[in-house]
């Protein structure tokens, strides 16, 4: 018996969110100095759910503090914790760790500058319906299905709410006002799921503004 979706929400929805930004990302906090992925974690959920981070810290402190016993592991009724690198013994005082560098983050104020974001996780955070486009429309898979990038735009446009392409189309304007270059645009892309590269005579960059342009004028 598996756990219901809300059941697992509201136990560990947020703490869920704070260990995915470590997938990819060595988890080498330590008492003085927060980690790349916390820093990333921190960054995004500050700027766009403030009130989510005390949330995380409550459940990461009530997991360290009350991990699953041999019921609910036998009854498949636990939050299961993907696989940080971290090993198993050392997982409970890590999430202790994560739950102080949480609350001291809220308490002082502890917040990190803007940036450009800086973790796989952080880019599907910022850019989620940009990740919809470029892995949904622009792997190597799914591109032989249309004869060109034009026609997979069309079929994105096609298929998709209005109200999401509208969000699609200013999330490529958040990330083309970043101050990135080609080079910067071609590993965002990459890390959104883009696995071919812009048709031609385009750049990466001049490619998503066309992207953005033929999308708010459908």
């Amino acid at each position: 018996m598996t756990m219901k979706p809300l059941e697992h929400d509201r136990r560990y929805g947020e703490l869920d969110q704070v260990v995915r930004a470590y997938l990819g990302q060595r988890a080498d906090d330590t008492p003085e100095q927060r980690s790349r992925a916390l820093d990333a974690y921190l960054r995004h959920t500050w700027h766009t759910r403030p009130w989510a981070i005390a949330e995380a810290e409550r459940q990461l402190r009530e997991y360290s503090r009350n991990p699953p016993g041999r019921l609910r592991l036998e009854l498949g009724e636990f939050y299961s914790v993907p696989d940080t690198g971290m090993p198993q013994a050392a997982i409970q005082d890590w999430l202790l760790l994560l739950a102080d560098h949480l609350k001291k983050s809220i308490e002082e104020g502890e917040v990190p500058p803007p940036s450009t974001p800086q973790t796989h996780w952080e880019w599907h955070a910022r850019f989620p319906e940009t990740a919809q486009l470029l892995g949904g429309w622009f792997s190597q898979d799914v591109v032989e299905e249309f004869p060109d990038h034009d026609a997979a735009v069309a079929d994105y446009a096609a298929t998709t709410d209005p109200q999401l392409v509208a969000r699609l189309v200013g999330e490529i304007q958040e990330l083309l006002a970043l101050p990135l270059d080609e080079a910067d645009y071609a590993l965002a892309t990459a890390e959104l799921g883009m696995e071919v590269g812009p048709p031609e005579p385009f750049s990466y960059g001049a490619w998503l503004q066309s992207v953005a342009l033929t999308l708010s004028s459908t």
